[in-house]
């Protein structure tokens, strides 16, 4: 490309903070997608995705040379020191224009092809349906209905096509209520409660000072009505009411209450996008200092109010939960409605719905209140050039949101830690077309379900990587309780100091967890086998010996009962639909299993001389029980050990030596 003026720059050194080993000099790759760091000294890789990366800048020249400080949108910050100004500059102009596309068409997802043939290009597209999602609620019904008015996107082109209105509300109240809504965004249902209480979204009205619109007021009766176990409503507006008030003056604002009958108003200090951009720089700035004092993190964590607007939007949806739980309707908006409000809506609908805690639950939750009722994904993950005033953390605040909460009921969630980042690192990646666009419309037109793969695709084929071992569903079949105390909320230290490997010193005890939760899975079903393979042969042993009783003996009786034993026998080996028993094959059954897995701890790298760092995880061989990454453990074979058919993660030698032996069985068979 023309664009990388420097495809390979040697004698380059890697700074890391919080360790006192001297870097070795490496190569910097830069790629059409990647740049890339190579210390071989340490056998270590260093991959960034050009999509990922949210500044470069040079600093001042050194004796070692120039420094290039790249800090990312995952909130890696990396600094390279090139030995020769010029290369340094060369690097500098190429990553300001790979990292900044002018175009969407030119985002990473358009030209991804997966290194593995298991992921097909079709898959994750169609594992969500918003008619579905809408019908396990119970819509339609005689209070709500589905309509398409909204189909080719002229009442507003930020909804889907398919909307969940009041069943009584006729296509002028539709029309005329989106006409009074900012961007058009009318209420509409975004959750029903098995109580008939219902979450519902828009925006702002246009009502300034003293603006009324019938249909307005009309559709909120409606929607108040859909409800009849309670005769009052709630409007919860997140934004601070001094803003809500700042923006009448421009002919927006909120509901005038003498206005709206039977319906309450709460408003909560969620900040604006500008606010929330600047409080995240400094948390950032803060994770970067220099100092190791523990005052000066305290001090620049609190400073930076990050932890606090991540309460405040917990205490917005925990109200709206509760609220919703006994039984009264909540319609929740901001200014636009495509912010705070998704922020919201999706945690109040994880409070309430168990299955919104599952993997697949939590992805259609996603789909719906992110994806289809249109968050500005391009414009607030800053894909390609744009005013960088309209950037701004507001999924990242979402996905905190929900770490804090499985911190506070780590029970209550099927996913995990992993699962979260993975998800994070993905959205601002664009390897994936899912989070492209700014709504329905936009991902329609750009066909990117044609084009492009999907992250669901991929994360159901790394499913096991995401699990919580510490998962139970019985615990909290219903709403989940939690206590918001200012000293339960954490800093998240996986998010934003992931890449600090000096302060990473042990193994995260959730990895340790799921790894013996893999292994006592292993281990049950091999002992299932194993138990019925020892019923097999005290069958065997038991006809072995009537036979020999039976054998001197002319008795037509004690040969049927022989034969009638034996006809037993048969049909229990047939129900257990296990191979013949033979010495070999109980050898087979017996290798095939790693009885003892090898410990993680103290593992720092493959046998491939891939380093592993905190975040790598430490996969094991069910057949050896040696450790390795990812790349090296990407088969996937039925072990003969096992009884059920579930296929096991082996390593390559393994798999070779598993399929080679089941070749050699097949053609002596």
């Amino acid at each position: 490309m023309e664009i990388i003026k420097k495809p390979k720059v040697e004698k380059v050194r890697m700074l890391e903070r919080f360790t006192a080993v001297e870097p070795a000099p490496g190569t910097l790759y830069l790629t059409a997608t990647h740049l890339i760091f190579v210390d071989p000294r340490n056998k270590k890789e260093t991959w960034i995705s050009h999509m990922h990366i949210a500044s470069v800048e040079k600093l001042p020249l050194t004796p070692g040379g120039s420094p290039l400080l790249v800090r990312c949108k995952n909130f890696r910050s990396a600094t390279f020191v090139i030995q020769r100004e010029p290369d340094c500059h060369d690097i500098y102009t190429s990553l300001l224009q790979l990292s900044q596309p002018v175009e969407l068409q030119d985002l990473y997802c358009f030209q991804y092809t997966p290194r593995s043939t298991e992921l097909r290009q079709e898959e994750g597209w169609n594992i969500y349906n918003l008619r579905d999602d809408f019908r396990r609620m119970g819509v339609p019904n005689s209070a709500w209905t589905l309509t398409d008015i909204n189909e080719s996107y002229e009442v507003c082109d930020t909804y889907p096509p398919l909307l969940a209105v009041p069943a009584a509300a006729s296509t002028a109240v539709l029309i005329g209520c989106a006409r009074f809504r900012s961007k058009g965004r009318l209420p509409v249902l975004s959750y029903r409660h098995h109580n008939q209480a219902s979450i519902c979204r828009c925006s702002q009205p246009l009502s300034g000072f003293k603006a009324r619109c019938l249909e307005d007021e009309q559709m909120l009766e409606l929607v108040r009505m859909t409800n009849p176990s309670d005769k009052l409503m709630y409007v919860v507006d997140t934004r601070p009411k001094i803003n809500a008030m700042a923006n009448r003056a421009s002919g927006k604002g909120y509901e005038n209450e003498s206005f709206y009958q039977n319906i309450k108003f709460h408003f909560f200090g969620i900040e604006n996008i500008h606010v929330m951009r600047h409080s995240l720089s400094k948390l950032v700035e803060t994770c970067e200092s220099k100092t190791s004092a523990m005052s000066s993190f305290l001090s620049g964590l609190e400073a930076s109010g990050w932890l606090r607007h991540i309460r405040t939007t917990l205490e917005a949806a925990q109200f709206v939960a509760s609220s919703v739980e006994a039984g009264t309707t909540v319609l929740v908006h901001c200014s636009d409605g495509w912010d705070r409000t998704s922020q919201t809506c999706g945690l109040a609908e994880l409070l309430l719905d168990p299955y919104y805690r599952s993997l697949h639950g939590f992805q259609a939750l996603i789909e719906r209140v992110w994806l289809a009722h249109g968050h500005k994904f391009t414009d607030r993950c800053g894909f390609i050039q744009q005013d960088p005033k309209e950037i701004s953390p507001i999924f990242t605040q979402f996905v905190e949101a929900v770490w804090q909460l499985t911190q506070l009921q780590p029970q209550a969630f099927q996913f995990n830690e992993r699962y979260l980042l993975t998800l994070h690192d993905h959205v601002f990646s664009c390897q994936f077309g899912t989070f492209i666009g700014n709504c329905h419309k936009d991902r329609q037109d750009l066909r990117l379900s044609e084009r492009t793969y999907s992250l669901w695709g991929y994360m159901a084929h790394h499913r096991n990587e995401y699990l919580n071992p510490l998962y139970d569903p019985t615990l909290h079949p219903g709403c989940l309780k939690v206590n918001l105390a200012p000293q339960t909320i954490r800093f998240w230290r996986g998010m934003y100091t992931r890449f600090e490997f000096g302060v990473h010193p042990r193994d995260s005890l959730a990895e340790v967890t799921g790894c013996l939760s893999d292994h006592n899975s292993s281990l049950r079903d091999h002992i299932r086998l194993m138990e019925k393979r020892i019923a097999q042969l005290e069958s065997r042993l038991n006809n072995a010996a009537d036979g020999e009783n039976h054998g001197g003996a002319d008795s037509t009786s004690g040969t049927e009962k022989l034969s009638e034993r034996r006809h037993i026998h048969d049909q229990v080996n047939a129900n257990l639909q296990l191979p013949p028993l033979t010495a070999d094959q109980l050898t087979r059954e017996l290798d095939s299993v790693a009885i003892e897995w090898a410990s993680p701890r103290g593992v720092r790298e493959c046998s491939c001389t891939t380093a592993f760092d905190h975040f790598s995880k430490k996969f094991h061989c069910w057949r050896c029980g040696e450790i390795f990454c990812q790349r090296c453990l990407d088969r996937c074979l039925r072990l003969p050990g096992h009884l059920g058919g579930d296929p096991a993660p082996v390593c390559r030698p393994c798999y070779r030596l598993l399929t080679s032996s089941q070749s050699i069985d097949s053609q002596t068979t």
